[in-house]
């Protein structure tokens, strides 16, 4: 007997019915146990960072009055600060919710007095304090109270901007370091050109009552991107870094029978990017995220410190490589009147920054930022104590150096 038209879709509805059932049956414990995997390990994540930021230390770092090293004394301290302990595991990050540790390396102006600081964790202050002194033996270093949980924003009493600061290439690309100033090479006072004096005077002009802070967050680079062909493999930026200069040697392919060669005729200005990405990425790096924020009462904001703020990097620019540049979505201000109707947007960045900045707060939810990657040394151009070259009065120095006292006095 031939089935009907009904009878056939009946079946088939009772056959997608069937399938539906087993298919929930199976996958609905399979998705909703992957759910509450992933509820789980952010939970144990989220209090292991809080139970790490609570007990978290900010040291003063006070330099002494004579700097006669180069920042690559700042560069080697840097190295010491590559720690990739805590994620050694799948135990450790899944299960108990460890990360590897980060840093803050931190530069104030209250009223236009600087001051240098480290943020830690409290488990870190004897390896960090120790490698400090092994590179700066006179430097002063003190723990003390946090400065920016003392500042609380409110519209009607105080004033803030705050903005993050992005790369205009990829990160492979690096900025003019102060090796591109000749300071690695220790030249005389008098020749010295430090990039990190303009941002000290900048400092140096803030009135009292107004304030300006300058934040650099670092974390160990490691393998993480997901390697392009593969399930698990992984790859940090210098696998980019070769994909970027196959790129650049492609364009100039010449044959010669059937050989092909690459990069024959690249002119100095093309091998020099070449050389300069290969040598950026040789060197240690770290996920970096550089924040800064000026407040001050409303009585005494001054938006010329703004342009201040947002020029103080440029002299880490460089055409034919990388610059610094504000990122759009973590700024303070908007272009035009209608995209925030009576600052309320501006308002809620402006708390939400202030409280990203207070928890160091870069790499994960809720919680989390853009970041880039820097290696050592250009992070010790845009973070090193200055020489007497920078002739700022205001930079916080020790007033007198440290001496072991005399053998011979009696006893």
């Amino acid at each position: 007997m031939e089935q009907t038209a009904v009878q056939i879709y009946g079946d088939l509805v009772n056959q997608v019915l069937g399938f539906g059932y087993v298919l929930v049956i199976i996958a609905l414990p399979i998705i909703l146990g992957i759910l509450f995997f992933q509820r789980f390990t952010q939970y144990k994540r989220n209090k292991f960072i809080t139970e790490k930021v609570n007990n978290a230390i900010l040291l003063e770092l006070t330099p002494p009055r004579e700097i006669l090293k180069s920042p690559l004394a700042m560069e080697l301290f840097l190295t010491s600060l590559y720690q990739t302990s805590g994620e050694t595991t799948f135990i450790d990050t899944m299960f108990k919710g460890k990360t590897r540790p980060w840093f803050s390396l931190e530069i104030t102006s209250f009223g236009g007095e600087i001051k240098f600081y480290l943020w830690t964790f409290d488990f870190w202050k004897p390896i960090v304090t120790s490698f400090i002194y092994a590179q700066y033996p006179e430097i002063n270093i003190k723990e003390v109270p946090d400065y920016s949980k003392k500042v609380h924003f409110d519209p009607k009493v105080n004033e803030m901007f705050g903005t993050q600061f992005l790369l205009s290439k990829p990160d492979i690309y690096p900025i003019k370091s102060y090796n591109d100033y000749n300071l690695g090479d220790d030249p005389k006072e008098e020749f010295k050109v430090d990039p990190t004096t303009p941002f000290f005077e900048y400092l140096s002009t803030v009135g009292p009552g107004e304030e300006i802070w300058l934040q650099i967050i670092l974390r160990s680079h490691k393998k993480e991107k997901t390697e392009p062909g593969t399930w698990f493999g992984k790859v940090d930026w210098r696998h980019a870094a070769k994909e970027e200069i196959k790129k650049l040697k492609g364009n100039d392919i010449q044959e010669a029978g059937e050989i092909k060669i690459s990069g024959v005729s690249l002119s100095k200005g093309e091998k020099d990017v070449i050389d300069a990405i290969e040598r950026n990425v040789s060197k240690l790096a770290f996920d970096t995220v550089i924040r800064a924020i000026y407040v001050a009462p409303k009585d005494r904001f001054n938006p010329i410190n703004i342009v201040g703020l947002l020029g103080s990097f440029r002299q880490y620019n460089t055409g034919n490589l990388n610059s610094f540049t504000v990122d759009g979505h973590h700024i303070t201000t908007f272009d035009y009147p209608w995209q925030d109707f009576r600052d309320w947007r501006a308002n809620k960045r402006k708390e939400h920054i202030l409280h990203y900045y207070q928890g160091r707060s870069a790499y994960h939810p809720p919680h989390n930022s853009h970041y880039f990657t820097l290696n050592t040394e250009s992070i010790a151009t845009i973070y090193h104590f200055p020489s007497k070259t920078a002739g700022t009065p205001s930079i916080n120095r020790v007033e007198a150096k440290k001496a072991e006292p005399p053998t011979n006095l009696p006893i």
